[in-house]
């Protein structure tokens, strides 16, 4: 595959996005099946075993290993139905594709109807499973996207529905099940069959008027096939290269395990990881041995440490951060740079709900001096001038709601971090003034922001001993933020369903950590006590003992930019995703932003004020 020109891009996105209108396909569609899909767990019986010793102490190379991932679980997903509940609200009869992509088997049986997980049958829960993906063939006529997958239903010499696959079984052992060698499962549009959805609505641009296309509702398989990494060469990766990685010498079948029988060509883990931490935290204890006992807490397990790999190797922060802060002057360049190491947006796909941001802090003593893109228990992120984030935000214009998505007919804003090499296109653009185009005309895959706070006046604690701040940059992230789970429950007016998944997350979620950077630099210009007891409040006593807890505060306003100054130094995303988000305060409540050095004097003074009712 080569790398498309602009021209070339735009001509083929605008023909995907109306597609849904129109297509030529031969998509399978409810009751056509005439040879049911065989059931996951029946598949469990020769694809779940222990490791060969290749692979000893890595994680389970089994084809099971899918049961514990969100493709596993992708109908049991709380979120999901809660989103379609209203889904069905605005749009009756229009969920079908919902159920086709998240629920294969209901969909293919007939139950294309479900708007309630009650609604399906138990082998539907096996979300998008073994034989979805097993005999899924490529057509010829059917582009990819809105799960129009097409189903093979040709019973073959053996007298069963041959399994797709990348091997072959010439001159070896031959597994149970008739097979044939198919290269749709090993390429990235077997993945896009599901990963671009479109809707019914015409977008609109800002004044309000079509552009030509239905709304692209999500372009994960496209934002990577207008990518660098779609292009043979160096940079080539597929889908599967990062979510299924590789793996030599592995056994198909359980029949084969520890008897030296692996195929020449490996094969693939399985357990999909994705970022969804949380979700699969809740699915464990709804269906793992707390809760049902449906799967086993192994494969959520592994699951969840695929995912925290995942998370651990998306994105790279780079830091340019002042050698010395002098807090009479306050900082005037604090630069981050965030470059995306994946082959999509980041973050990508269903955009509700989600948000990713970098937090910025200085510390004094634990306490904070400055920061922006704090995350306040109970409340959210604080939404200071300096705040930066990462999402997309879809409306239906003409009532401005949002979080509707068979209503969304506009980008209000997409600051989304594109892929490397994104060439530009109306399906994939950025939407609002983040982004510019680098000269070769593709989307640059970094943002980069300049920080800058204004002076604080901070208590000395330490009197006489050499002073610091410890500084920290993460790039954080939240799927299903505290408004959007609450956007879920006020909002159904039909089932229990959006107060049953809020009542599943705790109030205040931690956010997920993408990358972390730290460090600690000399800090001059701090508050003796004897420069405040004539001015804090009239009521010092006059013991000059240090107070118990320093000044607190953030600040001014913030400004934009691409330079950096002469030094900086790397932090390559932390395998540390399920590190808290929270920092600094009481709750968020003693620390919130003040502007300018009058609010880092009122916090010295309460200080002072804190210090002597403590004495009382």
């Amino acid at each position: 595959m080569t790398a498309f020109s602009r021209g070339a891009w735009l001509t083929a996105s605008l023909a995907l996005a109306t597609s849904i209108s129109g297509r030529a396909s031969a998509a399978t569609e409810p009751g056509s099946l005439q040879n049911p899909l065989e059931k996951a767990e029946d598949c469990r019986e020769c694809h779940a075993f222990a490791n060969p010793p290749d692979h000893a102490g890595e994680p389970n190379v089994s084809p099971i290993a899918w049961a514990g991932g969100m493709m596993a679980n992708a109908a049991r997903d709380p979120v999901f139905w809660a989103g379609v509940a209203i889904a069905a609200q605005d749009m009756p009869g229009e969920t079908d594709s919902c159920v086709r992509c998240h629920a294969p088997r209901a969909f293919v049986a007939g139950r294309d109807g479900a708007t309630a997980i009650d609604d399906l049958e138990p082998d539907d829960l096996s979300g998008v499973d073994c034989d979805t993906c097993h005999r899924m063939i490529d057509d010829g006529m059917t582009p990819p996207g809105d799960a129009h997958y097409t189903i093979d239903d040709m019973v073959g010499d053996a007298g069963d529905v041959p399994k797709q696959g990348p091997w072959s079984y010439d001159g070896g052992d031959k597994p149970m099940h008739s097979w044939v060698v198919g290269d749709l499962l090993g390429r990235s549009e077997h993945c896009g069959t599901c990963h671009d959805v479109t809707t019914g609505r015409d977008r609109l641009d800002a004044r309000g008027q079509p552009v030509g296309a239905k709304f692209n509702e999500q372009r994960t398989y496209s934002e990577w096939l207008a990518s660098a990494y779609a292009a043979q060469g160096l940079d080539f990766k597929s889908c599967q290269d990062c979510h299924m990685p590789a793996v030599d010498n592995v056994a198909g079948c359980a029949e084969f395990n520890g008897q030296g029988t692996f195929h020449p060509t490996g094969g693939r883990r399985h357990d999909l990881a994705g970022a969804n931490r949380r979700m699969v935290e809740i699915l464990k204890s709804l269906y793992g041995s707390e809760g049902s006992g449906d799967i086993e807490d192994a494969y959520f397990d592994l699951a969840l440490a695929g995912i925290d790999l995942s998370l651990g190797a998306a994105a790279t922060l780079e830091v340019t951060a002042p050698a010395e802060i002098d807090l009479q002057a306050g900082i005037d360049a604090w630069g981050v740079k965030v470059t995306n190491n994946t082959g999509h947006k980041l973050p990508t796909g269903y955009s509700e709900g989600r948000v990713m941001w970098l937090e910025v802090t200085a510390t004094y003593m634990s306490e904070v001096v400055y920061a922006s893109g704090r995350w306040i228990a109970g409340e959210g992120l604080e939404g200071d001038a300096q705040q930066r984030t990462y999402e997309a935000i879809a409306v239906h214009q003409q009532t401005g709601a949002t979080n509707h998505l068979l209503l969304n007919d506009y980008w209000q804003v997409d600051s989304r971090i594109p892929p490397k090499g994104l060439q530009a296109g109306l399906e994939t653009d950025p939407v609002g003034d983040r982004y510019a185009l680098l000269p070769d005309e593709t989307w640059p895959n970094w943002d980069e922001v300049v920080y800058t706070f204004g002076p604080q006046g901070v208590l000395d604690v330490t009197p006489g001993e050499p002073d610091v701040l410890d500084l920290r940059v993460r790039l954080l992230y939240v799927i299903n933020t505290p408004t959007y789970l609450e956007f879920l429950a006020s909002e159904n007016h039909t089932n229990s369903a959006g107060a049953d998944a809020q009542a599943l997350f705790p109030v205040d979620p931690d956010p997920l950590v993408l990358a972390e950077w730290t460090a600690s630099v000399p800090a001059t210009g701090l508050v003796q006590e004897a420069e405040t007891s004539d001015s804090s409040d009239g009521t010092s006593d006059g013991t000059g003992d240090a107070p118990t807890t320093s000044a607190t505060a953030g600040s001014s306003s913030g400004t934009e930019s691409t330079g950096a100054t002469p030094t900086s130094t790397t932090a390559d995303a932390t395998d540390s995703a399920t590190t808290s988000g929270q920092t600094g305060g009481d709750d968020g409540c003693g620390c919130r932003q003040q502007s300018g050095p009058a609010g880092g004097l009122a916090l010295l003074l309460l200080a002072l004020g804190r210090r002597r009712r403590t004495r009382r």
